[in-house]
């Protein structure tokens, strides 16, 4: 398997992510990770421990979440001020999840990662039977769908700081953005219409990202190689998926994106007991 063919692959593997996570608000860090630590080693035996591939993944996100953002904004759709108040906890949670990686070894990692997104998967599965909370927030504000349909949400500060904590750390640890955590937490505590949701989620995580691949760079957990491949692709996909989400409900993806999830899961697991 040549680099050229791997460098090529990669790009179609950054559009297809690109153009999922952003639907979504996840980021598409779930289809970067497992695909860096398998055809990255299948090209070089041992280059990609799940330190350069979180690393790796994290920084492509970025370039994902920055493309899908802009098309956000342009729709109306991004709570900024919402944004920059999860940012203050995520960005110490992302700095955070950088060092706990340190700590994995590969056997470790694809059996978390595995596990992790079997969490994912369940939450896909059930997120949508929970009913909203209805919370006395300090901060409540009004949103007006494409329908005219007037939706009310709001959070708290305090909490907002705290669970944007956790998520950065998850962002960092496995690569993976976070927004897969962060949606769902704005739908369901804080009642975000679910275009809104999305749309911060993918906000949240570009700022988030940029904190945590500052410190990958910094501690040299980046393969720049394969930045360059899945970079074009992350971006033009993230600017398609928001334009696609802006059109459709994207229970069929979603139902695709959890199939998916499952069997990078069962993957995952698997090569952490046979490895």
């Amino acid at each position: 398997m040549s680099i050229a063919f791997i460098i090529i692959l990669f790009v179609f593997i950054g559009l297809f992510a690109g153009v999922m996570g952003s639907m979504v608000g996840i980021g598409g860090g779930m289809f970067f990770v497992p695909a860096l630590l398998y055809f990255g080693n299948v090209y070089e035996p041992g280059s990609i421990t799940p330190q350069i591939a979180s690393g790796t993944s994290l920084l492509v996100i970025a370039v994902t979440a920055l493309s899908s953002s802009i098309s956000f904004m342009k729709q109306k759709k991004v709570d900024v001020q919402a944004a920059v108040l999860f940012f203050i906890g995520s960005a110490p949670g992302a700095i955070a999840g950088v060092y706990v990686n340190k700590w994995l070894n590969s056997d470790s990692f694809y059996l978390l990662f595995g596990l992790f997104q079997i969490s994912m998967f369940i939450l896909l599965m059930v997120k949508d039977k929970f009913k909203p909370r209805a919370n006395q927030w300090k901060i409540v504000k009004t949103y007006i769908d494409d329908h005219g349909e007037q939706q009310t949400y709001g959070y708290n500060r305090t909490s907002a700081i705290i669970i944007a904590f956790f998520v950065g750390i998850i962002s960092s640890l496995f690569g993976v953005g976070g927004g897969i955590l962060m949606v769902p937490a704005l739908i369901v505590l804080y009642r975000f219409p679910a275009h809104m949701a999305t749309a911060t989620s993918m906000c949240i995580i570009f700022l988030s990202s940029v904190v945590g691949s500052t410190t990958n760079i910094i501690n040299d957990h980046i393969q720049w190689l394969y930045v360059f491949g899945l970079a074009p692709g992350a971006w033009i996909g993230g600017t398609l998926g928001a334009i696609v989400a802006n059109k459709l409900k994207g229970k069929t993806l979603i139902l695709l994106l959890r199939i998916m999830i499952l069997a990078i899961a069962v993957q995952m697991i698997y090569k952490a007991f046979v490895s």
